[in-house]
């Protein structure tokens, strides 16, 4: 009569060993080069933070680098008060006393008369690889007289990141213009917990939008979760999101879509209610710079529908692009970030579209 208990402790000891077996096989093949490349390719949230634990050594406690830092709300941003912090080939990077791109300080409250704009963005709009005055944010400002652009841009955010900051900060400056910089590969981060870091994350509960990950872990409490994380499971949910992407492109296409559009409203709600006019602009990079313009990806067409159906002021650069490389003006479409040309080339279509519909004025008149 013992035997049906003993072999339930049997079989369950088989299990846990088989199961054994494979988290140690696992971790073997996971953290060695050639296992690690093979199997961590994907962009989920999996991925994402397997790459991330594989880039800190023991003693490190560093985001990513050393001029980004946590944030409890939007998982990082830049570090304040940095100076003359050399980068990306004799680059140079300043904070100042808020953690805002260049050396200027702002006060929250409006110089009298000025014209005041913000710009929210990722690593193009932040000025990845340039310095601080090789940015369209700093191009513009020259570009525009009496006026003050304030560099909100950030690497990696999504536009659920650029909302928290703009809510946060951005609405405390009594802007008359907001600025947001689209670009296709925003929309994926909108959709995932962890990128370069762990992130906020806002989910669809019917109509409305629900924040998760909140208060986004410390790195200590990342890598203290790690040691207890299987990595059997990582791999099967790895594996599961690569064939959901495979298979299921149109149902994480509509997902994607349906979470970017609920938070451009909320963005756009934001800058209203601030009293502000938010003028959302496609920024292309890569081969989308030198592409016709009517060869467009997905992305690019839900930007476009998407202001044209919610009366959005949007800006799609590509004219701009076009007609300097037509006048054989060289600019860089192979590398990962914008040079300091393509940065000018953006403030220049920015002004240009300002002054067209009359929501600044020319200096000469």
């Amino acid at each position: 009569m013992y035997n049906g208990p003993r072999k339930f402790f049997i079989a369950t000891l088989y299990c846990l060993g088989v199961l054994v077996f494979f988290e140690a096989t696992t971790r073997g093949v996971l953290w060695s080069h050639a296992g690690f490349q093979l199997i961590v390719r994907g962009h989920d949230d999996t991925a994402w933070r397997l790459r991330f634990i594989r880039l800190q050594s023991g003693n490190s406690r560093n985001i990513n680098d050393s001029f980004i830092v946590y944030h409890p709300i939007r998982g990082w941003t830049l570090q304040p008060g940095l100076s003359r912090v050399g980068l990306w080939d004799s680059k140079t990077l300043h904070s100042n006393s808020r953690g805002l791109r260049g050396s200027t300080e702002h006060a929250y409250e409006k110089p009298p008369g000025a014209l005041r704009i913000l710009t929210f963005g990722d690593s193009f709009t932040f000025g990845e690889e340039v310095s601080d005055t090789e940015t369209f944010s700093y191009d513009l400002e020259k570009l525009l007289p009496n006026s003050e652009v304030i560099n909100f841009g950030m690497r990696g955010y999504g536009h659920d990141q650029m909302l928290l900051y703009l809510q946060e900060e951005g609405v405390k400056y009594h802007p008359d213009i907001v600025i947001l910089g689209f670009l296709s590969m925003d929309m994926e981060r909108n959709v995932i917990s962890f990128r370069d870091y762990a992130k906020p994350r806002f989910v669809l509960d019917g109509q409305r939008l629900v924040l998760t990950n909140t208060p986004v872990p410390r790195i200590e409490e990342i890598l203290t979760r790690e040691l207890w994380r299987s990595k059997f499971l990582d791999v099967l949910t790895m594996l599961r999101d690569g064939y959901r992407e495979r298979f299921g492109a149109l149902e994480l296409k509509t997902e994607m879509e349906q979470v970017t559009a609920a938070l451009l409203d909320e963005v756009v709600n934001t800058i209203r209610a601030a009293g502000a006019i938010p003028i959302f602009v496609y920024l292309p990079y890569f081969d989308e710079i030198t592409r016709p313009e009517m060869d467009m990806n997905d992305g690019e067409r839900f930007f476009l529908s998407y202001c044209h159906q919610q009366g959005i002021h949007s800006i799609d650069l590509h004219r701009f692009f076009h007609e300097k490389l037509e006048r054989g003006v060289a600019l860089t479409t192979g590398h990962w970030h914008w040079g300091p040309e393509e940065h000018r080339t953006v403030a220049e279509g920015i002004r240009a579209y300002l002054l067209e519909h009359d929501l600044v004025r020319d200096s000469a008149q």
